[in-house]
């Protein structure tokens, strides 16, 4: 090899590397420079309806968004009598026999939660996208909301809950570590005047029989499940949320999170349904495509669904969204097929009650989000009543004036 040769190869070489050092560069250039999927707006809209929550449940709502498809199936789950009827040990001792994911499993504790999601499919799937691909702002959201709400004078301890500061951060917890209650609220008055009139909240509708502490209605106190209460908490400094790792894993059917006590998502929960972003499609689509080919524990023909091109379901989603701003509607209509065909064997026949308004304020939801209504034991059904501000629909459960906790 003659001189002038070898310093060619190297000149080369060294040309190479730099065509490679300057496309990594301008990559990253422009992934920083895209904007990101949310707005501030979009992203205090739909944490507005649940930032009042208590931590733990906040958490669990977040981490079960995620997993819309499980959400549905759990909440059909409950729906049956057979298993509405369950409290305590049994059934903790079912839900720990189920494959979903231990948020979902620790949301059937509170039905009003989870049919609330259910309802709202399309904020739920929205809103775990958000999560997912925007995790840090969504925490931001919640504790931006909570100071506007507490300098509104509108979030304070009192009977049910505590309110308090913990490194700079606002934290909401049960007086009594043993029962939880659920605030209700309308968070268009809540947290003072709603800065975003484009960007309207939903305001779910609220149970008679509320008792109130200001502009915030607390309903019957749900006594926490063993188990299934008090394994997540919130580093809000770090923006993320911790884990009891031996807990989870317990919840998990023995599959450990594998990310050293903090919680990470799970494609294997996710089931099919398509990442709305493309952040969230790079990270995570490959793993939810295996996690399919390995799924096990639904009806078969849920598995032949799933098994079909999800490059095709996410074209035939892309194509009916506009922007991010408009609520895709793809992914809902397949999470509603999927889990009709999960239904193992037929549930009785039951009174449809009103749908909620779709978070895009269209039609299109209400008709595949109307079910039957089934009133836990331990709350009493009340009236259909149109809710105040926006958003219609039935009210589902009552509360009473006592702090007694649901047996």
């Amino acid at each position: 090899m003659t001189l002038g040769t070898k310093y060619s190869k190297i000149f080369l070489l060294a040309l190479a590397l730099l065509v490679i050092i300057s496309f990594k560069a301008n990559a990253q250039s422009v992934a920083a420079a895209a904007p990101p999927a949310y707005s501030q707006q979009q992203i205090d809209q739909m944490t507005a309806p649940i930032a009042l929550y208590p931590d733990q449940l906040v958490a669990q709502i977040l981490m079960a968004a995620t997993y819309p498809l499980e959400i549905v199936e759990a909440n059909r789950w409950l729906k049956k009598p057979e298993n509405a009827q369950l409290h305590g040990d049994p059934l903790a001792q079912a839900l720990m026999q189920k494959p979903w994911d231990p948020s979902v499993k620790s949301l059937v504790n509170f039905p009003q939660v989870l049919t609330m999601m259910d309802a709202q499919l399309p904020w739920t799937e929205q809103l775990g996208d958000a999560f997912l691909a925007q995790q840090a702002a969504v925490m931001d959201s919640v504790q931006r909301l909570r100071q506007e709400a507490q300098g509104a004078g509108n979030l304070a301890s009192n009977q049910q809950e505590t309110v308090s500061n913990q490194d700079n951060a606002i934290a909401i917890a049960p007086v009594d570590p043993q029962v939880v209650y659920v605030p209700y609220y309308n968070p268009t008055l809540v947290y003072g005047t709603w800065p975003y009139p484009d960007y309207e909240p939903y305001y779910f509708p609220q149970p008679d029989g509320l008792f109130y502490a200001g502009l915030i209605g607390f309903g019957v106190g749900v006594a926490i499940l063993d188990g299934f209460w008090g394994w997540d908490s919130w580093d809000w400094r770090n923006h993320h949320i911790d884990i009891d790792d031996r807990r989870f894993e317990s919840m998990n059917s023995g599959r450990s999170s594998g990310n050293g006590g903090v919680w990470a998502h799970d494609p294997g929960h996710r089931h099919g349904v398509p990442y709305n972003t493309s952040a969230t499609r790079a990270r995570f689509q490959g793993a939810a495509s295996q996690a399919r080919a390995n799924f096990r524990g639904y009806a078969p023909q849920t598995q032949n669904f799933i098994r079909q091109s999800s490059m095709q379901r996410s074209n035939n989603f892309a194509r009916q969204a506009n922007s991010v701003q408009r609520m895709q509607q793809a992914p809902t209509a397949a999470i509603r097929q999927r889990s009709q065909q999960m239904q193992m064997q037929s549930a009785p026949e039951r009174q449809s009650s009103p749908a909620f308004e779709s978070f895009a304020r269209g039609s299109d939801v209400q008709a595949q989000s109307q079910r039957g209504t089934y009133s836990r034991s331990t709350m009493s059904a009340a009236p259909a009543r149109s809710a105040p501000a926006f958003g219609g629909g039935g009210s589902r459960g009552g509360g009473h004036n006592s702090n007694e906790g649901r047996r």
